[in-house]
């Protein structure tokens, strides 16, 4: 009887645990495709020999300026290059009719900060891929999980719930600057990023 009773606990952890890294997630996030299909592989590396800036560009004050609008994508797309159904979609609905793609962002920056991606990337001369993910030669998009509650992307937290990351790009949260800039003994990141 004793060693029953002394197991109730163990199993109400076990089962909150699994609810909560198993169950919940499942519950809280749904998966929603994006308006088209993009190839990066097409348009990087042997493709067309773009790199990421040619399209992901920095503003003027430095910080990230997004994705290129349909003008600078109607530039080689007046017309469908080769014969899929994704880029015929892609001219006739919105570069024909000079409309943007309403793309689903993956890593949305918080209003409350300023993150200036021209310092890491031309002063601490960090590659796109260290935080973003080699997906310049992916041959399309992976899912974008929505949070229900806050309509979030996933990739914000990261696919764990734990907070165990696979790759150093899964999830971007204040605790990897602050890991990055430790590394880096840049310590006054906080006043930079936050003002």
């Amino acid at each position: 009887m004793t060693i029953t009773r002394s197991l109730v606990p163990i199993a109400g952890l076990a089962t909150g645990l699994f609810a909560g890294w198993v169950v919940f997630p499942t519950v809280l996030y749904t998966t929603v495709d994006q308006p088209v299909q993009f190839n990066h592989a097409a348009h990087t590396g042997n493709g067309a020999g773009m790199s990421c800036q040619d399209c992901h560009a920095l503003g003027q004050d430095g910080r990230f300026a997004g994705i290129p609008g349909i003008h600078q994508c109607a530039e080689c797309h007046e017309e469908p290059i080769g014969s899929s159904e994704n880029e015929r979609r892609f001219v006739e609905e919105y570069v024909q009719q000079n409309r943007e793609v309403p793309w689903l962002v993956y890593a949305r920056q918080p209003d409350n900060a300023y993150f200036p991606h021209v310092v890491h990337v031309h002063k601490a001369k960090l590659a796109c891929e260290t935080c973003h993910g080699k997906h310049g030669s992916s041959s399309g998009l992976r899912p974008y999980e929505m949070n229900r509650i806050s309509g979030y992307s996933r990739d914000i937290w990261g696919s764990s719930i734990a907070g165990i990351k696979s790759q150093a790009w899964d999830g971007m949260k204040m605790d990897d600057c602050i890991s990055c800039h430790s590394v880096h003994n840049n310590d006054r990141a906080c006043i930079d990023c936050h003002k």
